[in-house]
């Protein structure tokens, strides 16, 4: 009987250490909560003869993903061009689309597109103009 009891005390003898040891941890107010980057806005871009369009074509700096659609007769390759920015994707061809990936800062940029093929015909780029940082999204739920 005495070695149960002595048992017994062991065990709440742990627990009680084990729980004291998991309080010590908690609550410390060191804690970096960093802001999260803004929520990426995905903008829509469409290749024509007639030109390349971006709608909507002026938001606040952050995180972009540009999908944009090819209705021309041949593959392009898209590029978007800034100050310190210019990223490339393609070639897209015809009826296909892409999407480019890229966090911009506050300025103007082109989103460009050309073939290999049609260097002499050029189709016109469109603008794009970033402004100000847009907000953090740590007060929005559900994101990944």
């Amino acid at each position: 009987m005495r070695t149960h009891t002595k048992m017994r005390n062991h065990y709440v003898a742990l627990l009680i250490i084990g729980a004291a040891g998991s309080l010590v941890g908690c609550g410390g107010d060191d804690f970096a909560n960093k802001r999260r980057p803004p929520t990426p806005l995905t903008l829509s871009g469409v290749i024509q003869d007639r030109g390349v369009t971006v709608s909507p074509n002026n938001r606040g700096a952050g995180p972009f993903l540009i999908a944009i659609s090819n209705q021309t007769d041949e593959a392009q390759t898209v590029t978007v061009a800034g100050d310190s920015v210019e990223e490339t994707v393609g070639p897209v061809q015809p009826q296909d689309t892409a999407t480019i990936q890229v966090t911009l800062a506050p300025g103007s940029y082109e989103v460009r597109a050309g073939s290999p093929k049609a260097a002499a015909k050029q189709i016109p780029p469109a603008q794009l103009t970033v402004g100000p940082p847009r907000d953090s999204s740590s007060d929005e739920l559900l994101l990944p």
